[in-house]
């Protein structure tokens, strides 16, 4: 009954779920003071605006992005096959995949929560076999949802644990790509503290050892949602493996959150410590 209901809004013009999507965004800043201020104090403290005014204006801006987010799942994970095809209706240097590609080596797509980063691996699986890692969500009723949304075309997903970084290490010596969130916070043992946006945030290692063992191409992505529901343009930028040490990598996760900065997630808890491991020294 749910997938049929989300089948028929997904029908609806984007525009419409952006819109729904915005004004949820606000809902969820009232409701939940927690929520909202964990918001306010990543953007604040990130130094990507200057100012009251400037401030103000991004952190209004940064609220409904956040909504749009969680509505246009609906579109991507419940819209026809031909109508998600379109969604990206711009990508900018997708030559850098090919050449990647005709190396053979593999690729590593990093999508940091940076715009409508579900429908930037639909758009990769379009044209190549991909596997994507993933975390299972809290509430269990999401994850078949999860699943089947993300599992289109050639996408495979592998969940975050042994066997699915496995499935991914297993893919990269195939010579095929693989998918990550750079900035999903890891589990203890998992990661190494490295400065994001001047604060020391818990950093997965598991690109950098990716990439050491299997010599692949690592390329970030992220899909900027454009205005008036007009779909989204992919930026794609190949980074330099031989030195993606974790400091490097947020370095560059960084330079790509300043360029559509009210799009990032910034109500994430990027800075939690995880269970079991030792703070970061001050």
């Amino acid at each position: 009954m749910l997938v049929a209901l989300f089948r028929l809004l997904a029908r609806l013009p984007l525009s419409w779920l952006h819109g729904a999507g915005a004004a949820l965004g606000w809902l969820v800043y009232w409701s939940s003071p927690a929520y909202a201020a964990r918001l306010r104090e990543n953007l604040q403290a990130s130094g990507v605006c200057s100012g009251a005014a400037q401030c103000a204006a991004m952190l209004s801006a940064a609220i409904a992005e956040t909504g749009k987010g969680a509505t246009e799942l609906i579109a991507v994970w419940f819209g026809r096959d031909e109508e998600v095809a379109r969604l990206v209706v711009e990508c900018e240097r997708w030559n850098i995949v090919e050449a990647a590609r005709a190396r053979g080596d593999g690729i590593i797509f990093l999508t940091p929560h940076l715009g409508c980063f579900e429908v930037s691996a639909l758009y990769a699986a379009q044209r190549m076999p991909l596997t994507v890692l993933y975390r299972p969500p809290k509430k269990r009723w999401i994850e078949p949802l999860m699943v089947a949304g993300r599992s289109r075309w050639q996408a495979a997903v592998a969940p975050a644990n042994l066997r699915g970084v496995r499935m991914l290490y297993k893919a990269l010596a195939r010579g095929e790509a693989v998918g990550l969130l750079p900035d999903q916070a890891p589990g203890m043992g998992e990661g190494v503290w490295a400065d994001f946006f001047g604060r020391p945030a818990y950093t997965m290692t598991l690109v950098r050892r990716l990439q050491q063992a299997s010599g692949a191409a690592v390329i970030m992505a992220f899909a900027e949602r454009l205005p008036a529901g007009r779909g989204y343009r992919l930026h794609l930028e190949a980074l330099a493996a031989n030195q993606l040490d974790e400091a490097t990598l947020n370095r560059a996760l960084e330079a790509q959150v300043r360029r559509c900065p009210e799009q990032y997630l910034w109500s994430y808890n990027r800075y939690k410590i995880p269970d079991g491991a030792k703070p970061p020294e001050s």
